[in-house]
C-alpha cells in the first residue's frame, strides 16, 4: 500500500521540484541538497528537463529540510520573496501588454479620424 502512495507523491502536480528550482526558491546550495540526500533527509529521482540532467525532489521534504535547517521564519521569508517576485513579473508583463494595446488603440483611432 505504501508503494502506491509513494508513487502518487512523485506524480502529483506541484508535489515535486527540480534541484535548481529548490536552490532558487528556498535559497539552498547544491552542496546542501547533496548532503541532505546522503543523510537521508531528501529523496530524489534522476530527471531530465529539455535534455539537461537534474534531480527531482519532493517539495514537502525540501520544505521540512529548510524548516529544520534554517527555521520556520526562513521558509516564510523565502515564500514571501518568491510571491513578490511572481507578482512583480506579472506586473511587468501586464505593463507590456497594456503598452501594446494602447499603441493599437491609438493606431485604430487615427484610422477612424482619417475617414
Amino acid at each position: 500500500m505504501e508503494h502506491k502512495e509513494d508513487i502518487s507523491l512523485w506524480t502529483k502536480k506541484g508535489a515535486t521540484l527540480s534541484d535548481k528550482t529548490a536552490q532558487k526558491e528556498f535559497d539552498l546550495t547544491q552542496e546542501e541538497i547533496i548532503k541532505a540526500i546522503k543523510a537521508g533527509k531528501l529523496h530524489y529521482r534522476h530527471n531530465t528537463l529539455f535534455g539537461n540532467p537534474c534531480l527531482k525532489l519532493l517539495r514537502n521534504e525540501v520544505e521540512a529540510f529548510v524548516n529544520e535547517t534554517y527555521g520556520d521564519n526562513h521558509l516564510k521569508t523565502q515564500k514571501i520573496k518568491n510571491d513578490l517576485n511572481k507578482i512583480n513579473t506579472e506586473i511587468r508583463s501586464l505593463k507590456r501588454k497594456l503598452s501594446k494595446l494602447e499603441k493599437k488603440k491609438k493606431a485604430l483611432s487615427e484610422v477612424l479620424t482619417d475617414q
